[in-house]
């Protein structure tokens, strides 16, 4: 097998609400298209906003492709930036999905830590690429949504190998003009963490 190239997968949501357009899929879309580099193989997987089914699309992510690291991309209404999101959690999903349902016991994983954090980390992530000029938010909160959702089950999965970007729901700061080479540089920058823990940003930590 060929292990001179890694596997990325990005994921974006379906609409949802509003939302008849999602900034996060449109996102994906556009990096699929643009690539990040020539040794990274890159997916794109759109995500319905249902937590039953978002969990199959995962398992499947999971069980047949192996990636390095998955980048999930959710929307942040009201943001004017992009939010880094250091933890998923795994209770109080009590708000209802496009098909109406929460999930039982409003739990992501029964019997699952009440949070995970990913193996990236966010805080000096978040200074370097702001040493960078990018203008990027630390956050420990995801929202207790189907991102956060998405975020705690792919972590659970994953060993730590994901993280979640939230990007803004609208305006010029959603399209993915302006949001797809933002974010080549921050998934970048990810891997280049991942491929050398020992050395991540020293001067931040």
């Amino acid at each position: 097998m060929d292990t001179s190239y890694k596997i990325v997968v990005v994921t974006g949501f379906s609409p949802f609400r509003q939302y008849v357009v999602n900034p996060s899929w449109e996102a994906a879309k556009g990096l699929k298209m643009a690539g990040l580099g020539l040794d990274i193989e890159i997916h794109s997987k759109e995500i319905p906003v249902s937590y039953a089914k978002s969990q199959q699309v995962l398992d499947d992510i999971w069980q047949t492709m192996t990636p390095k690291v998955i980048i999930h991309l959710g929307i942040a209404p009201g943001a004017k930036g992009i939010t880094l999101e250091q933890t998923g959690k795994n209770h109080c999903y009590k708000d209802r999905d496009v098909s109406g349902l929460c999930p039982d016991h409003h739990c992501c994983i029964e019997g699952g830590p009440d949070r995970l954090d990913s193996i990236i980390d966010m805080r000096s992530l978040t200074k370097h690429l702001k040493s960078m000029g990018l203008d990027v938010i630390y956050s420990r909160d995801a929202g207790r949504y189907l991102c956060d959702f998405v975020y705690y089950y792919s972590l659970y999965r994953g060993q730590g190998k994901a993280v979640l970007i939230h990007v803004p729901a609208s305006g010029s700061l959603a399209s993915p003009e302006r949001l797809v080479p933002q974010l080549q540089t921050i998934i970048q920058a990810v891997l280049h963490q991942l491929d050398h823990p020992a050395h991540t940003q020293p001067q931040d930590r």
